[in-house]
């Protein structure tokens, strides 16, 4: 086949045995590759009511289609199962070189069933696929173990997805590491790789790549590359990365200050902000086909962590630790990222988790006869070891391993400070504080509280204005970004006012998830200067010259339309409704108390009508957000 290596690996852990499954033109058509077939499969091969830490659950890895090309970002996998956190869909994604390695090995992905009786690792070099024994490595943190497999199979190289000892121990929140310092962040994922005993997968490929039209795909590929250097987001982007939403977040009071209760910190900028990177980092890091490098290389050379090296300095962490519990300093910050990526656990739900316990302590909920510490605000120290009580399930780690909507539930009178939409923890801006569309795509994420897969591509973050409240949101771009973003017309003429171009939040939000969709289904990365800037037009002409299959944009986004409706008829499946899609109580009765959104707070009857606007945009059903018949028959589901 051009482009894909044409087939799956099916392993079933409990037997031990190792299948191919083949996959058909139809449903690489209709599915594309990453998010798409792993949410198919997973939807075909996972009976409703399933416990997520039982044998029945099915792990499915998906390289995406572009993925070991030379195509900007393309470098994503991504991994889907039921969730341990939410028991919804639990689907992550992840970069670096790991995803490649599988496709040169011949697949596009891999399909993980039951449970094996003893720990165990696979191998996988080419055409041989081994399931080794890993009892020894059982214990070992995520690093230690990369090491000791890298060492085994005598190949520094080698790839490597692994679990530490928050995914061994069922920590819900458990990450896969991609490598010492990437992950399948989200969801729990870790977790469902611990229930089957499975601590690690090893992938090394030396296979190439078939190109359909080589003409024709470089000049896209050119072309992909002309317009990311062009975007007004590639310098500030390639130098500061992500770091540099911690400036407008603090001057909006949009920041998760101490669990969500305030939205500005004293200090912030100087102490926390993209201002520190030069101090911390003299170079970033990419994935494999990147040319933005948003990450950093932290060094820190003075101090309680003095020694410390690590890729860090990611704008999630930094604001999970540094405003949701208030730790004042970046090389705490990036100490305790190291500690998470070692245990593999998912920094997101663990700092909000902290940040939760943190503020059970302040209202005296637990006191220090429950965690057998103090635990005040910025107390960095405090914050490592109830980390090690989490991924380790000890004492009262053991509760909040659970995540904070489980947790709430069983310590007397927490619930209401468990900060989460559907059971997974929100990462980082106050809606009270910066209504948009991505705040809003907290409530309408299928994975639950989460800011990766719903973002406006021209959201502008100098702006903090909604020309009509709850629906719209200010541009504020010159007209050429307006003018040449990748959109087909009469969808701008739908989402963007014609006199003042202000978004409609609603519309927005459901053109950004299918096309984000897309971007998780064929493997490149969500990064501003992307997603600014490579739409469905630039996708096709890449996936036809590159696959030989010929397709519009049009199929291109209602691939990533069908993949969000299955989504989401999985969700319904397993329990969801539309009471569910809600924020924290805090955000509707509890008014911000400081800073430029000082008394803001959030209007249940107002969030609940842009919902059923988006709802509606969609072809779901208003009242209870089930997608209509039509819409499905429209689906081909």
């Amino acid at each position: 086949m051009y482009g894909y290596a044409g087939k799956f690996l099916d392993i079933d852990l409990t037997s031990l045995v190792v299948k191919e499954l083949k996959l058909d033109d139809e449903l690489l058509r209709k599915y594309v590759s990453g998010v798409g077939i792993s949410s198919k499969l997973i939807y075909d091969n996972i009976e409703p009511g399933i416990d997520p830490l039982g044998p029945q659950n099915v792990l499915c890895f998906a390289v995406g289609v572009f993925v070991g090309t030379n195509i900007p970002t393309a470098c994503r996998t991504e991994a889907s199962a039921k969730s341990p956190l939410t028991g919804l869909i639990g689907t992550s994604n992840s970069g670096n070189f790991w995803g490649s390695e599988l496709k040169y090995a011949g697949y596009d992905g891999m399909i993980l069933r039951g449970r094996s009786e003893t720990p165990v690792y696979i191998s996988i070099k080419d055409d041989e696929v081994k399931i080794l024994p890993a009892n020894n490595l059982w214990g070992k943190d995520s690093w230690d173990t990369i090491d000791y497999i890298r060492t085994e199979l005598q190949d520094d190289e080698i790839q490597i997805a692994a679990i530490g000892q928050a995914g061994e121990n069922l920590c819900r929140f458990a990450s896969i590491q991609n490598g010492p310092n990437d992950a399948w962040g989200r969801t729990g994922l870790g977790a469902v790789m611990g229930s089957k005993n499975l601590k690690a997968i090893a992938v090394r490929g030396t296979k190439g790549i078939e190109v359909f039209n080589k003409k024709e795909f470089l000049k896209t590929v050119k072309e992909c590359y002309r317009v990311i250097y062009e975007s007004p987001f590639y310098g500030p982007f390639s130098k500061y990365g992500t770091m540099l939403a911690t400036a407008p977040y603090f001057k909006f009071g949009a920041l998760p200050g101490r669990n969500f209760q305030t939205g500005v910190l004293p200090n912030w900028m100087e102490t926390r902000s993209y201002k520190l990177v030069d101090k911390y980092s003299d170079r970033g890091i990419a994935c494999i086909s990147c040319p933005i490098s948003c990450a950093h290389w932290v060094e820190v050379e003075e101090g309680p962590y003095s020694g410390l090296k690590v890729k860090d300095m990611e704008v999630t962490p930094v604001i999970g630790f540094g405003a949701g519990c208030d730790i004042n300093n970046i090389p705490a910050s990036a100490k305790l990222c190291e500690v998470c990526q070692r245990y593999g656990i998912d920094m997101v739900s663990a700092s909000s988790t902290i940040a939760f316990a943190m503020e059970l302590y302040q209202r005296e909920i637990l006191t220090e006869k429950h965690i057998g510490f103090d635990l005040q605000w910025s107390d960095e120290e405090a914050a490592f070891k109830l980390l090690d009580l989490i991924m380790m399930r000890k004492g009262i780690g053991d509760i909040l391993a659970e995540g904070t909507k489980m947790a709430g539930e069983k310590i007397p009178g927490a619930q209401y400070y468990a900060m989460h939409v559907k059971g997974m923890e929100i990462p980082m801006a106050d809606a009270r504080g910066r209504w948009s569309t991505w705040t809003f795509g907290n409530l309408t994420n299928i994975r639950g509280g989460d800011h990766l897969r719903n973002r406006n591509p021209v959201e502008n973050l100098r702006y903090n204005l909604n020309p009509v409240k709850y629906k719209t949101e200010k541009f504020g771009f010159p007209d050429k970004v307006y003018d040449e973003l990748d959109m087909p017309e009469e969808t701008k003429d739908e989402i963007f006012d014609d006199k003042d171009r202000d978004v409609n939040i609603p519309k927005m939000s459901k053109w950004s998830e299918d096309l984000i969709s897309v971007y998780n289904a064929v493997g490149i990365c969500i990064r501003p200067p992307i997603l600014n800037t490579i739409g469905p037009s630039l996708i096709a002409r890449l996936y036809t010259s590159l696959t030989g299959i010929k397709i519009t944009p049009d199929e291109i986004m209602k691939a990533g339309e069908r993949t969000w409706n299955l989504q989401k008829l999985f969700n319904i499946r397993e329990g969801e409704v539309k009471a569910d899609s809600v924020y924290p109580e805090r955000f509707y009765v509890e008014a911000l108390p400081e800073g430029p959104s000082a008394g803001k707070k959030l209007s249940r009857e107002k969030v609940m009508e842009t919902l059923e606007e988006y709802y509606d945009y969609r072809g779901w059903d208003k009242k209870s957000g089930v997608p209509r018949n039509e819409k499905l028959k429209e689906l081909e589901l």
